[in-house]
C-alpha cells in the first residue's frame, strides 16, 4: 500500500510538472515569435521606410502633388498681388478738399453725372415731334418749359434706365410735369399741360398720373436735380435753341 501511494504521488507530481511545462513552453515560443516578428518588422521598416533614416526624406506622390499645389497657390497669390500693385492704390473718393485752414477743413462733393450723349439725342429727337413743338410754341411765357425745366427732362431720361428707342412723346410730358412738380411753388401752371394734351376732359388724367408714378419708380425715386447739373447739361450742346428759353429775360 505504501508503495502504491508513493507511485501515485510521483505520477501526480510528474503530471503537474508536465502541465506546467506545457503552459510555459507556448509562452516562451510566443515571446520568441514576438521578438522575431519585431526584428523582422524592424528590418522591413528599415527597408520600406528609408525616409525616416535618410537625411533627405522621400515624399509620397500624393503629398508631392499637394506641396506643388501649395506652391502654385503661392505663385498665383504672388501674381495677383503684383496685379493689385499695378492698380491705382488710392481709389477716387467723391469728396475733395476745397479749403484747408488750420484744423478746419471744408469738403466739396464731386458731382457724378449720369447723363450720356444718347440722352441728349433722345431729347433732340423729341423736340422735333410736332406735338412737342406746338406745346413749346404755345407756352410763350415759359411758365412750364423754361431752360432749367427742360434740362431736368434730360436728367430724368438718364435716370429712368430706358433704351433710347423706348422714349416717346408721353415721356417728355411726364418728365416735364414732374420737373414742374419739383421746382415750381405755383402748381397752377402745370395744369396747362393737361389742358394742352386733353383739353377740358378729365378722363385721361388718372392714366397720366399712373404713368407718372411708374416713371418716378423707374428712377428709384431720385427726382431732385440741382442747378449745377442743369447747367452742366446745357453746356453739352450750348447752341441748342431751347436753351434760349430764359424766363428772366421774358418781358
Amino acid at each position: 500500500e505504501e508503495v502504491s501511494k508513493v507511485s501515485l504521488k510521483f505520477s501526480y507530481s510528474h503530471g503537474l510538472q508536465g502541465q506546467a511545462r506545457g503552459l510555459l513552453l507556448p509562452q516562451s515560443s510566443s515571446q520568441k515569435r514576438k521578438t522575431e516578428w519585431s526584428s523582422d518588422s524592424g528590418e522591413e521598416l528599415e527597408e520600406d521606410l528609408p525616409g525616416f533614416l535618410d537625411s533627405n526624406p522621400r515624399v509620397e506622390p500624393g503629398l508631392q502633388s499637394g506641396f506643388s499645389g501649395q506652391k502654385r497657390k503661392r505663385e498665383c497669390s504672388s501674381d495677383s498681388q503684383e496685379e493689385l500693385e499695378d492698380l491705382d492704390p488710392e481709389p477716387k473718393h467723391p469728396w475733395d478738399v476745397e479749403t484747408l485752414c488750420g484744423l478746419e477743413m471744408t469738403l466739396k462733393r464731386q458731382r457724378v453725372y449720369l447723363v450720356q450723349p444718347e440722352h441728349h439725342e433722345v431729347f433732340a429727337r423729341l423736340l422735333e415731334d410736332p406735338v412737342v413743338k406746338r406745346f413749346l410754341a404755345w407756352d410763350k411765357k415759359l411758365r412750364v418749359s423754361d431752360k432749367y425745366l427742360l434740362s431736368m427732362v434730360i436728367a430724368y431720361f438718364s435716370r429712368a434706365g430706358l433704351f433710347s428707342w423706348q422714349y416717346q412723346r408721353i415721356h417728355f410730358f411726364l418728365a416735364l410735369y414732374l420737373a414742374n412738380d419739383m421746382e415750381e411753388d405755383n402748381q397752377a401752371p402745370k395744369q396747362d399741360i393737361f389742358h394742352f394734351l386733353y383739353g377740358k376732359s378729365h378722363a385721361q388724367r388718372p392714366l397720366f398720373h399712373k404713368l407718372r408714378y411708374q416713371f418716378i419708380r423707374s428712377m428709384g425715386w431720385n427726382t431732385w436735380v440741382s442747378r449745377e447739373e442743369c447747367e452742366e447739361i446745357q453746356t453739352y450742346n450750348p447752341e441748342l435753341w431751347v436753351w434760349g428759353r430764359d424766363r428772366t429775360l421774358n418781358p
